[in-house]
């Protein structure tokens, strides 16, 4: 019956609700079956709860049911892109569309927004690839991405001009795989992740070694040095930003130590 009604008013969502756009008396409907569904969802995880204590492999066996009925529920109520990642967050679990959710266009004046940025900036997106960057990062990184493949990893561990200008090198290229690890770990069955992998693995056997490793940091920031061959010695700190509407992107920007 539940889903029965979630289903006739597929039309009316969640994202309507919040926007006022909806007649009173079917507000007061959607709120209500709303407050059914929370019930449904609190009963069904207390009794999955204690199954799982009597059974401790049925968490695992049962999450991808859990996040399809989640997924089915979202689509139902036609909820916002936040309220769907809430739902997804309340459930403790991921969302099987979230690829297809973030591959929503960027805005426009983003390669603007980057050049207006003093210190060498630049965003990349959830395979690293560089969407937009600055004079200054073109200088840091001497013509790249403007030459080459513009992808981050492909640079750090395919191209042989990063073991000079990257300090500690394979130290630093170390940290950075487990970085893309633990950004992409909700992404790792998807195509374009996958071939990125496997790319890595054929042609840089440091990559292919901490891969294996599976070991998980966050992109932190930080100091990061770098050889520069007209600058020299190069101390810079480390910030990186997520894009509000699009999650899978972020902006990092690399601004001068203080007292170097």
């Amino acid at each position: 019956m539940l889903g029965e009604q979630l289903g006739q008013m597929r039309a009316m969502g969640t994202g309507a609700l919040a926007r006022g756009e909806l007649a009173p008396e079917t507000r007061g409907q959607l709120r209500a079956l709303r407050a059914r569904a929370d019930e449904f969802d609190a009963a069904s995880q207390a009794s999955l709860q204690r199954a799982a204590q009597h059974a401790p492999g049925l968490t695992a066996t049962l999450a991808q049911p859990l996040a399809a009925e989640k997924a089915r529920v979202a689509e139902a109520l036609r909820l916002a892109r936040a309220e769907r990642h809430y739902l997804f967050s309340l459930a403790e679990c991921a969302d099987p569309e979230a690829g297809r959710l973030d591959a929503i266009a960027l805005p426009e004046g983003l390669q603007d927004c980057v050049d207006s940025i003093r210190c060498p900036a630049y965003v990349l997106d959830r395979c690293w690839n560089v969407l937009a960057c600055n004079a200054a990062l073109l200088r840091l990184f001497d013509g790249w991405p403007a030459r080459g493949q513009p992808n981050l990893l492909r640079y750090i561990f395919l191209d042989p001009a990063a073991r000079t200008l990257v300090v500690d090198w394979e130290e630093r290229a170390s940290r950075v795989v487990a970085e893309f690890r633990a950004d992409v770990a909700a992404l790792a069955g998807e195509s374009d992740i996958a071939a990125l992998v496997a790319e890595l693995q054929a042609g840089s056997p440091l990559f292919a070694r901490a891969w294996t490793r599976q070991v998980v940091v966050d992109r932190e920031g930080g100091l990061r040095e770098f050889q520069h061959p007209a600058d020299g010695r190069m101390r810079l700190r480390q910030f990186t930003f997520r894009l509000a509407i699009r999650p899978d992107c972020k902006l990092v920007m690399l601004l001068d130590e203080p007292g170097y």
